[in-house]
């Protein structure tokens, strides 16, 4: 089959045609819309996501601080060799918060860090411990992955509710030849079926 000919067969809905029914117009329409909407509602969800994704990561970045932390009782030593690769152990250790007031609380530290050592933690608006802000690689690949995500599910949740449309409309239209069948059988007066 040639090119134009596939072409002919695969626009079919969209040219005049005798054979083509009023469900066969709108089912060309669903589809065209459905795609036109999974594509636009998916780079919209995606950029909107990822913009919440950026924001949550500024507002991290700027609600938490690096402090000073002071190693109260010495640190345990080495963990086993299962452990985790960083080498750190929970230790014991005391800090001020941005505020001006004094925390207690467990940290990583190096293992057998003596009391009275200095390390920086990582704090929240509030004082307690938190985690260090993500780095601005860690940051793009959240929002990356965070727009990309959300784009396909968006896509995907409109192109399903188009191919349970043209479910339906595939029913309607196989009951509608087979009422037509029915009514040429009976009006010559046999059966086909």
């Amino acid at each position: 089959m040639k090119t134009s000919e596939r072409m002919t067969v695969r626009w079919w809905r969209w040219r005049r045609n005798v054979l083509k029914r009023r469900v066969d117009v709108v089912e060309a329409w669903v589809v065209l819309a459905g795609w036109v909407l999974a594509l636009v509602g998916g780079v919209v969800a995606g950029l909107l996501a990822a913009g919440t994704v950026e924001q949550a990561v500024e507002r991290q970045r700027a609600e938490s601080r690096q402090v000073p932390a002071v190693v109260v009782k010495d640190a345990p030593g080495p963990p086993s060799a299962g452990a985790a690769s960083d080498h750190r152990v929970w230790g014991k250790v005391r800090w001020t918060a941005p505020d001006g007031s004094t925390h207690r609380g467990e940290a990583r530290v190096p293992p057998r860090a003596p009391a009275g050592s200095t390390l920086s933690v990582w704090v929240n608006r509030s004082g307690d411990l938190t985690t260090p802000p993500v780095s601005s690689g860690e940051a793009w690949l959240h929002t990356a992955m965070g727009g990309a995500l959300a784009g396909v599910f968006a896509g995907s949740a409109v192109l399903g509710a188009t191919w349970l449309t043209r479910l339906v409309l595939d029913r309607r239209r196989m009951a509608q030849w087979d009422a037509e069948w029915e009514r040429i059988d009976t009006r010559r007066g046999w059966k086909t079926g």
